[in-house]
């Protein structure tokens, strides 16, 4: 399953990503903002994300959106499972899946056209984890911090 959220700067993005993912026959589900609202946080949506990701962190994916993209990453790496990756173009999204098997991407509101948005998506749906020696080894290490510091 794929989870998306977004606030207020990320709303109409999140829109477009929403059309490409129901064209293409992606399962999904919006969990917020589902309308503009000046007024929102992006840590709510964030988490929201990173907690329904988090319970099946091998299965499901999430895609975050905000102003800068900066915030919903912070927040999504704050749960247990999630790998989030902060990216802005498809070599960000590919790498991210190939190299650390990130399973939250989020990306930038404000600086992204819907046709790059549609492109990181589109790479970060498709690109599978290597499984190199080296990648799992860094992986290992990134949950054994995990696990010594998120209680």
């Amino acid at each position: 399953m794929i989870y998306i959220g977004s606030d207020h700067a990320g709303f109409n993005l999140k829109q477009a990503v929403k059309r490409y993912l129901s064209n293409h026959g992606y399962e999904y589900e919006d969990l917020g903002n589902l309308k503009p609202d000046k007024k929102d946080d992006y840590p709510d949506f964030g988490a929201r994300v990173a907690e329904k990701v988090g319970v099946a962190p091998l299965k499901n994916k999430g895609i975050l959106i905000c102003g800068s993209a900066e915030g919903m990453g912070m927040v999504a790496n704050k749960f247990r499972g999630v790998r989030a990756a902060v990216v802005y173009d498809k070599e960000a999204a590919k790498l991210s899946r190939e190299h650390n098997n990130a399973n939250v991407i989020s990306i930038s509101g404000w600086k992204l056209t819907e046709q790059k948005a549609r492109a990181i998506v589109k790479e970060f749906l498709e690109t599978k984890f290597s499984g190199e020696a080296r990648h799992k080894r860094r992986l290992e290490k990134i949950r054994k911090i995990e696990r010594e510091n998120l209680r």
